[in-house]
């Protein structure tokens, strides 16, 4: 099927059909519930992720396979995991969700963690995919760090990228790394950014305890945003000068006008942890990229105006957009 062209670039302004929300906790929404089958991969360093499959799946041989990789410090049981699997299922594909290093419930084997640039396990993980279903067409769905690893990938990948996947999407994802870091460090973002590293600063001293050496615990645990966290643990552990250094090196944004494989990246005009002017410009854009930035949505929002009985709005445009590359 050909790429998208460069026209379906549509401008922060731009207002979908149906009018989007965004100021509603997902808890609050009803979610399907989406029974999972799990599997641990081995790899290739020694470790292991594990991979939960989305059930009822005996499905053919041929049927698509969708993959999933999740966002900070999220699992298969986030809503926007729920809803992507439940669209899977209800088209007779495979789902898989994608748990990165750490985020299954079970501390990985080796001194390392997860990080946005890690295209390198992308890459892993859907070639894995490709050797299991050589057959089938396959997706890649990515959510906010998950999103901009993908992204990453496939412009790394470039043309090579299409042997593995027919087509991805991307949801909030922060292609700028620099500026979603600093968004969360302002304001009522900061809340988020507590939460988020209450479980990040315990799994990094539980892995630290584990391997003496591996980075600075009292860093770790004085960490009050994400740049001293990212300084702190994530860049030394995978191989970063520091903060600046990580989130330069990691964000996709210098590599989607190297993106070949159909792409939507959905992201919300007032996403509070990617401002819109660090989105991406048209001339920044492959051929291959649809960029839709509806007025709202919020981060990994994105549901329909109250009154609807099945507010999905996320659910349903992703599986419309990736719909026509199952043929």
């Amino acid at each position: 099927m050909p790429a998208p062209a460069r026209a379906h670039y549509r401008a922060p302004w731009w207002t979908p059909g149906p009018h989007l929300q965004t100021i509603v906790p997902a808890r609050l929404l009803p979610l399907p519930e989406v029974p999972y089958e799990r599997e641990r991969w081995d790899t290739p360093d020694g470790d292991f992720i594990d991979v939960d499959f989305a059930l009822p799946a005996p499905a053919a041989a041929a049927a698509p396979v969708l993959v999933l990789f999740h966002g900070l410090e999220g699992d298969s049981g986030a809503h926007y995991a729920r809803l992507v699997m439940q669209s899977s299922r209800q088209r007779g594909w495979r789902g898989l969700v994608v748990h990165f290093r750490g985020c299954s419930g079970e501390p990985n084997r080796l001194p390392r963690a997860y990080h946005s640039g890690d295209s390198a396990e992308i890459d892993w993980v859907l070639a894995r995919v490709a050797a299991r279903w050589p057959q089938a067409r396959r997706f890649a769905v990515g959510v906010s760090l998950g999103g901009n690893a993908l992204a990453k990938w496939a412009g790394e990948r470039g043309l090579g990228a299409t042997a593995l996947v027919q087509a991805c999407v991307t949801i909030s994802a922060p292609f700028d790394l620099a500026a979603g870091g600093a968004a969360l460090g302002r304001g009522f973002n900061r809340v988020y950014t507590y939460h988020f590293l209450r479980t990040l600063r315990r799994k990094a001293l539980a892995m630290v305890a584990r391997f003496p050496g591996l980075a600075d615990p009292a860093r770790i645990a004085a960490s009050r945003t994400l740049f001293d966290f990212d300084d702190a643990f994530t860049a030394p552990v995978h191989g970063f000068a520091g903060a600046h250094d990580y989130w330069r090196r990691a964000s996709a944004r210098p590599w989607l006008a190297a993106v070949q494989v159909p792409t939507l990246a959905l992201c919300a005009a007032n996403d509070p942890f990617v401002p819109v002017d660090s989105l991406p410009t048209a001339a920044e854009l492959s051929r291959a990229i649809t960029l839709e930035v509806p007025p709202a949505g919020g981060h990994v929002g994105f549901f329909y105006a109250a009154g609807r009985r099945d507010p999905w709005y996320l659910r349903d445009r992703v599986g419309a957009f990736l719909e026509p590359y199952a043929q």
